[in-house]
């Protein structure tokens, strides 16, 4: 399956928190899009690795993407070394996505940032002919190089580039994140209360889009950074901004 938009994160639930707004978005005018998790998110406190799966596929059923994988990388572990790039490029020739987007580029989990550089390195790799990787059944894979590689926000406030207006399935991107009841039910059983548990951490994810989306006039929105200097061919590439 070729995908118009492939984000690619360190963990099951980073993609709902940054940008699921964006990929729902873009599936609603007509985009193949889908995901592809580095890990299982097996170091986290609450949940197993089994958990997190189904969760992961409780929130694509949610958000109604096209599909969704996970690479099965060690959590906190991963490396920007040959044998995890080879994974990552082996993945980007796969869907032949234009668009990638991934973890910030620095962040409080020392993975988001590892991700970014690994995704970015990967995707710039993957256009090189040489280097040759296989699909699934054994066949060599075409080399293929995304336009754009597009880091979204995480915990951390970094200035974007450029927002996206998602207020049309913001109450969606929502019901996505709560589908990892192991990570943000407040009261779960047995486990004990983390960083992101508390209601205060969901509240500030929707607090940062209503702020996002104030600064275009908008209700809600979420925030990208580009590597590359971004054009455009027509000034009907702005929405209205009443501000």
């Amino acid at each position: 399956m070729k995908l118009d938009i492939l984000a690619i994160a360190a963990h099951p639930d980073d993609v709902e928190l940054s940008c699921a707004g964006t990929l729902m978005a873009e599936k609603l005018q007509g985009k193949k899009v889908g995901i592809v998790d580095l890990t299982q998110g097996e170091l986290g406190t609450r949940g197993t690795p089994e958990s997190r799966l189904q969760e992961a596929a409780d929130a694509l059923a949610i958000m109604g993407l096209d599909v969704r994988e996970n690479l099965g990388l060690p959590d906190g572990f991963f490396k920007n070394e040959l044998e995890h790039q080879l994974k990552v490029v082996s993945a980007i020739r796969k869907f032949q996505p234009s668009i990638v987007l991934t973890n910030a580029p620095s962040d409080r989990h020392p993975d988001h940032g590892r991700a970014a550089q690994l995704v970015r390195d990967a995707a710039w790799l993957s256009g090189l002919r040489k280097i040759e990787t296989t699909a699934d059944d054994g066949i060599l894979q075409q080399a293929w190089r995304p336009t754009y590689v597009f880091h979204f926000m995480q915990d951390r406030y970094l200035e974007p580039d450029f927002v996206y207006d998602i207020s049309a399935v913001m109450d969606r991107k929502v019901q996505a994140i709560k589908a990892f009841r192991t990570q943000f039910d407040t009261q779960p059983d047995n486990e004990p209360q983390t960083y992101i548990s508390t209601p205060e951490f969901l509240n500030s994810v929707i607090e940062r889009a209503k702020m996002l989306g104030k600064t275009i006039g908008v209700p809600f929105a979420e925030g990208f950074i580009s590597d590359k200097k971004l054009g455009i061919s027509s000034f009907d590439s702005f929405i209205q901004n009443l501000t």
